[in-house]
């Protein structure tokens, strides 16, 4: 869809009439401004929540709050079961991938990410080429979310745990911030609890986040719960940083376990938001100082994204592909991230110490609007009939508009 303007309208009429055309006009354009901005401002809240919240296919029915469990055999062909022993139980995993202080590293995967050459590769892959982080796979446990992403777990990686709950469908997709889609989202935050409850400290990572440094060194000793940023403003205690769930460390503490008790409870508070949103709405309650949960946001210039990209590879510790939108945008863009790095280890020595690179990323992975604009979205949510219209509308590489379908 192209905006063009109208045809200049000649009016028959005497002159005495040119007045009232000239403020009709200025009112017209005046009235086009302001929905093109309202637009734009619609349309960045939407993507940039879009681009780093369609990270899954997500259940459309079944329970949601049954405790999670391996696969029940009955949703398998007899010949393609999987062994439902306790093996692959969460209690045996975590304690099998854990550090000597009990934390582990956890990512969710489902079948689109799951699929060779896909996301999950690359995510494995900068494990094993980033500084200090390939033992780091050995305290990585995978979260597969249907039977071919757990079958590929078993396949790539040592621990490997099915979430899943009888009667869900694990085969149909569910849209961004529809019920079924929320439903997922907050279900994440009750496992993260259970986790917790269990004594396990973790780092959740999105498997579109590449590993290039231990990031352990660059956690805060005293925080409880910390998390990276879409854009960070200088201040690890700023609570006006703009938080992305993918990445977070939080360990297990009594003020941790009421915080995500608080966190997952205040969805009914806020109903039909994201646990995103909740999150940029519940940091400011005087509950988290009650508690005293210690919340500390972490520098970009450490774990950085395509919203903000860590600046100097010779500090990043993480990248994430954030502010994406479409998997094939994002597979292209981490790719070149990958080969980013590897041409960054290939440098000699003095050349790694004057930072003379830096990223070719994002490509296709193109920000819509600019980084300001996009800062000061709403953290409302918008109704659900506006949403799935303006999800079909994207920017092309020509600024102009046009319909695509998600």
């Amino acid at each position: 869809m192209i905006l063009r303007r109208s045809p200049r309208l000649r009016s028959p009429s005497s002159s005495n009439a040119k007045p009232n055309l000239v403020n009709m006009l200025a009112k017209s354009s005046a009235r086009r401004t302001v929905l093109i901005i309202a637009f734009l401002f619609l349309s960045c809240l939407l993507l940039h929540r879009v681009a780093d919240s369609l990270r899954f296919q997500l259940p459309l029915s079944g329970s949601l709050f049954a405790f999670p469990s391996i696969f029940p055999s009955s949703l398998f062909d007899n010949d393609h079961s999987l062994p439902d022993s306790e093996e692959y139980r969460l209690e045996n995993v975590l304690k099998d991938a854990a550090m000597h202080d009990r934390t582990v590293i956890l990512t969710t995967l489902n079948e689109a990410w799951a699929s060779p050459n896909s996301v999950i590769d690359l995510f494995l892959e900068s494990f094993r080429i980033g500084y200090g982080t390939r033992r780091l796979l050995n305290h990585l446990v995978i979260i597969a979310l249907d039977e071919k992403a757990f079958k590929r777990c078993l396949a790539l990686h040592t621990h490997c745990f099915a979430l899943v709950t009888e009667g869900v469908d694990f085969h149909t997709e569910a849209y961004f911030m529809t019920s079924a889609y929320l439903k997922m989202m907050w279900r994440r935050i009750d496992f993260l609890r259970a986790i917790l409850e269990m004594g396990y400290n973790f780092v959740f990572t999105d498997a579109d986040i590449m590993w290039f440094r231990d990031p352990f060194p660059r956690f805060y000793s005293d925080a409880d719960f910390e998390i990276a940023c879409d854009h960070f403003l200088g201040s690890s205690d700023d609570i006006e940083n703009r938080p992305n769930g993918g990445f977070n460390h939080v360990k297990s503490n009594n003020r941790s376990i009421e915080f995500y008790k608080f966190w997952y409870s205040s969805w009914e508070t806020y109903p039909g938001y994201h646990d995103q949103d909740v999150l940029n709405i519940i940091k400011f309650d005087p509950l988290i100082t009650d508690i005293g949960l210690n919340m500390r946001f972490l520098d970009t210039a450490f774990f950085g994204g395509l919203c903000e990209p860590s600046k100097d590879l010779n500090l990043v510790c993480t990248m994430h592909a954030n502010c994406c939108y479409g998997l094939d945008s994002k597979l292209h863009d981490l790719r070149i991230m990958l080969q980013d790095w590897k041409t960054f280890l290939s440098l000699p020595p003095t050349l790694k110490r004057v930072s003379i690179m830096s990223w070719n990323v994002p490509q296709n992975c193109r920000i819509l609007v600019s980084n300001m604009v996009c800062f000061m979205y709403s953290t409302s949510v918008l109704n659900l009939s506006v949403i799935m219209v303006l999800q079909e509308m994207i920017f092309n590489k020509d600024g102009k508009i046009e319909l695509i379908k998600l």
